[in-house]
């Protein structure tokens, strides 16, 4: 169990598409990932299950397809629509 805070905070692309790269290798070796992230292309195109925290409180859970378009995590991080 790999657990990272942040990975993509402050590095720049090239080196966070190497450290992606490690991620999936350590992945596809059986190893369970969690990462808490806020960029959101890192979360949504590398993550096969996403949990959505709204001031400690899950609100949503599933693939990124269900997580961009779930009214509750539009509203908690884009205000109404």
């Amino acid at each position: 169990l790999l657990l990272l805070d942040e990975p993509a905070a402050g590095v720049n692309r090239t080196l966070l598409a190497d450290l992606l790269d490690r991620i999936h290798a350590l992945q596809e070796r059986g190893k369970t990932i969690i990462i808490i992230e806020h960029d959101m292309h890192v979360i949504m195109n590398h993550c096969s299950k996403i949990f959505v925290m709204d001031y400690g409180v899950k609100i949503a859970e599933g693939p990124a397809a269900e997580i961009q378009n779930d009214e509750r995590v539009i509203e908690a991080y884009f205000g109404h629509r």
